[in-house]
C-alpha cells in the first residue's frame, strides 16, 4: 500500500482512542476547559452514565463566533504560541485535541457567547462533519452537549462498562477536581436528577470540602501537612497511620493544580508510612506540589495523566522527608491537629541535656536485649521536662489516681509537693487487664494500652536513635565477592559509587557486567548481600535513591525490640505502667507498634456514659 495522508476524520478518531477513554474522559477535558476560561460555576447534566449525553454548562469568558470552527480543529488552542509557553505550562489543557476528538467520535454541539456580544453562536458536528456556525440564544459562556459517544466506533462503544460503572469513574474525577478548586461550584445531575453539588468556597484547600468529598472519618484523621524548601511547596493532608485503606482509592496528588499519577512520588509517601503501616494497607493522603512549570514537563501523556520531572531525584527526597517528620510526631496520646511537618517543638530534655526520651544503658547494643526494662526514673525526668510545674517539681507518677469528671489527680506525693490538676495525655494507670493492657483514666475518659506493642515501640525508637549516632558501619570481607550484574546495573554501580559508600556498600566495577564487593553494613552482614546490594541498585536506578539499607537494618533492629518488649501476662505494677505511659507520651511514632498494630485506643466519657444509657 502506498504511503498516503490520513483524511482529518480518520485522524481525529486516532487521537480520541488516546484521549477519549470513556464518558469520564470526555468530562475530563471538557470541565479543564471551562476552568481555563474562568468559570466559577460549572453544570453537568449526564443521561445514561455519559453514554447517552453529557452537556457542559459554564459561566466562563465564552468563544467568539468566528472561532468555533477553530475550536474543533486539531491543534487549535488559545493557551499556548511558542516553544517557551510549553515548557511552561499553566493551563489544564494545551495540546487542541479534545474538542476534535470528542467530536470525532459522537454528535457535538457546542454554544457560546462572549460577555460582550449580543447574542451567542452554535456550531454542530456530526461524527467530524461540522456544519456552519448559526445565532444562538445563550448566556454568557459556553455549553458542550456530547450526546451518543462512540455512535459510529462501535468496536469502543462495545467496551463501556455498566451506567452504573461509567457513573462512578465520573463521579470519582469529579471528587479529584472537588478537592483542588474548592473556589468551583459544581453541580451534577443524572438521567434529570440531581446527584451531587459542591459549593464553591472562597478559601483555598478547605478543610470543609475535604469532608465533603472524602468523609468526616478522613478529615478527623488528617494531619495538616506544609513545607516549603529548594523551590518546592508541599501542603494538603495526610491521614494518621490508624486511619488506613484496604486498596490506593484515597490517594490525591496535585502537580501545580493538575491530578496526575506519579510512581516516583507514590514511592516516597509508601516509605515514609514504611514504620507505621499495618502489613497490606494503604495510606490515604491529599496533596499538593508546587514548583516552577519549567521544572516539570506535563506534555508526556496524551491525557496528562503524567508528568516528568526535571529533579526527580529532589522531589522524591522532599516529599519523602517532609511526611515522614510529620508521621514521626504522631504520639500516642495525640488527637489529630493541624501540624507543620518541620515546626513541630524539639523533644523536651532532662537533667544533663539528654533527650527525655532518650535510651539510657538499658538500651545500648551491649545489652542484651531480654533485659529491656521500664525505666521509671526516666519517666519521672520525662514527665517532669514535658509536663512539670513551674518550680520544676516532678508531679508523682507512682500512685494511683483518683478521677472525678472534672479532674484527674495523682494521689500522695512526697510531703510538701504541689500538684496541678493537669493530666497528662494517656492520663494515670489503675489497673492491668488480663496480662495484656493497661487501663488508664484520662481527663475525659478511658484510655487503654497495649503494653506489649507500645513497649516494642519504644525500644524500636531508641534502638533506632543508637545507630543512627553512631553511623553505618563498614565491615571489610576478608575475601571480596564477584557480583554478576546486568551492564546497565554496572553502569549505576560506577555512578553511584559515593552513594554506596554512604550506604556501606565499598564497591568497584570489574568489567562490563561484574563487580567487586569489598565491603558491606556491618549491622547486615550475615545476610544476603549481594541481593541487598542488587535491590539498592534498582532503586537508585529508578528512584535516585535507596532506603533498602535503613529498612534492612530497620527490620532487624525491630525484632530486637520485639523481643525485648514486656510480654503478656507480665505483672505491672503502678509506677512500671506510669512509666510506660510517660515513655509513649515522648517517643516518636508510639501510636503504633513496629508493624503497624495501634498501640492505643481512647473511649470519652460521653461514650461510655451512653453505654449505660446515663443522663437518658
Amino acid at each position: 500500500m502506498p504511503i498516503r495522508q490520513l483524511p482529518d476524520t480518520l485522524i481525529n478518531q486516532i487521537a480520541a482512542g488516546e484521549v477519549v477513554e470513556r464518558p469520564a474522559s470526555v468530562v475530563k477535558e471538557l470541565v479543564e476547559n471551562a476552568l481555563d476560561a474562568g468559570a466559577r460555576r460549572v453544570d453537568i447534566d449526564l443521561e445514561e452514565g455519559g453514554v447517552r449525553l453529557i452537556r457542559i454548562r459554564d459561566d466562563g469568558g465564552g468563544i467568539p463566533p468566528d472561532e468555533l470552527p477553530l475550536a474543533v480543529s486539531r491543534h487549535a488552542t488559545s493557551k499556548i504560541g511558542s516553544l517557551d509557553d510549553l515548557e511552561a505550562v499553566a493551563t489544564l489543557g494545551f495540546r487542541g485535541e479534545a474538542l476534535p476528538s470528542i467530536a470525532s467520535v459522537s454528535r457535538f454541539t457546542l454554544v457560546s457567547r462572549r460577555d460582550e456580544a449580543e447574542h451567542g453562536a452554535m456550531l454542530q458536528v456530526d461524527g467530524g462533519a461540522v456544519g456552519d456556525v448559526t445565532p444562538r440564544s445563550h448566556p454568557r459562556g459556553t455549553t458542550v452537549e456530547v450526546r451518543d459517544l462512540f455512535y459510529n466506533v462501535p468496536a469502543r462503544r462495545k467496551f463501556l462498562r455498566a451506567e452504573r460503572t461509567e457513573l462512578g469513574h465520573i463521579e470519582e474525577w469529579l471528587r479529584a477536581l472537588a478537592l483542588v478548586r474548592p473556589d468551583v461550584e459544581l453541580r451534577v445531575s443524572h438521567n434529570g436528577k440531581p446527584s451531587r453539588r459542591y459549593k464553591g468556597e472562597d478559601t483555598l484547600f478547605s478543610d470543609a470540602r475535604l469532608s465533603e468529598t472524602l468523609g468526616r472519618d478522613f478529615a478527623e484523621a488528617a494531619l495538616r501537612v506544609e513545607h516549603a524548601a529548594a523551590g518546592l511547596q508541599l501542603h494538603g493532608w495526610i491521614a494518621a497511620p490508624s486511619y488506613s485503606r484496604a486498596s490506593a482509592d484515597q490517594q490525591y496528588l496535585y502537580v501545580n493544580g493538575r491530578s496526575i499519577r506519579d510512581r516516583s512520588v507514590a514511592h516516597a509517601v509508601r516509605q515514609a508510612y514504611a514504620d507505621v503501616m499495618y502489613h497490606g494497607r494503604q495510606p490515604a493522603y491529599v496533596l499538593f506540589l508546587e514548583l516552577d512549570p519549567t521544572r516539570v514537563d506535563v506534555n508526556v501523556h496524551p491525557a496528562k495523566h503524567e508528568v516528568r520531572f526535571r529533579d526527580a531525584r529532589l522531589i522524591h527526597d522532599f516529599v519523602y522527608r517532609t511526611l515522614h517528620e510529620a508521621l514521626a510526631d504522631t504520639r500516642a496520646g495525640q488527637a489529630a491537629p493541624a501540624v507543620d511537618a518541620h515546626a513541630a517543638a524539639p523533644l523536651a530534655t532532662g537533667p544533663g541535656g539528654t533527650a527525655a526520651d532518650a535510651p539510657t544503658a538499658a538500651w545500648s547494643r551491649a545489652m542484651p536485649q531480654s533485659h529491656l526494662s521500664l525505666r521509671v526514673d526516666e519517666a519521672r525526668a520525662a514527665y517532669a521536662s514535658l509536663y512539670g510545674t513551674g518550680d520544676g517539681s516532678t508531679p508523682a507518677v507512682e500512685a494511683a489516681p483518683v478521677m472525678s469528671r472534672s479532674t484527674v489527680e495523682p494521689g500522695p506525693a512526697a510531703a510538701g509537693q504541689d500538684h496541678t490538676a493537669f493530666v497528662p495525655p494517656l492520663g494515670y494507670a489503675v489497673a492491668q487487664l488480663h496480662g495484656i493492657y493497661i487501663l488508664s483514666q484520662a481527663a475525659d475518659g478511658m484510655i487503654v494500652v497495649d503494653m506489649h506493642a507500645a513497649h516494642e515501640r519504644i525500644g524500636y525508637e531508641a534502638l533506632k536513635r543508637a545507630h543512627d549516632g553512631d553511623g553505618v558501619r563498614l565491615q571489610p570481607l576478608l575475601v571480596p565477592q564477584t557480583v554478576a550484574v546486568s551492564e546497565r546495573e554496572a553502569d549505576v554501580a560506577e555512578q553511584e559509587a559515593a552513594t554506596l559508600a554512604e550506604l556501606g556498600f565499598e564497591v568497584s566495577r570489574s568489567g562490563p557486567q561484574s563487580l567487586i564487593l569489598r565491603s558491606v553494613p556491618a549491622l547486615l552482614a550475615q545476610g544476603d548481600t549481594e541481593a541487598l546490594l542488587r535491590d539498592v541498585l534498582a532503586d537508585l536506578r529508578e528512584h535516585g535513591e535507596s532506603r533498602r539499607v535503613r529498612a534492612a537494618r530497620d527490620e532487624l533492629l525491630s525484632t530486637m525490640a520485639c523481643h525485648g518488649a514486656v510480654r503478656a501476662n507480665r505483672r505491672l505494677t503502678l509506677p512500671e505502667m506510669n512509666a510506660l505511659l510517660r515513655q509513649m507520651e515522648a517517643t516518636e511514632r508510639s501510636g503504633q507498634c513496629n508493624h503497624g498494630r495501634p498501640t492505643w485506643a481512647h473511649f470519652p466519657l460521653a461514650e461510655i456514659d451512653r453505654w449505660f444509657l446515663r443522663g437518658r
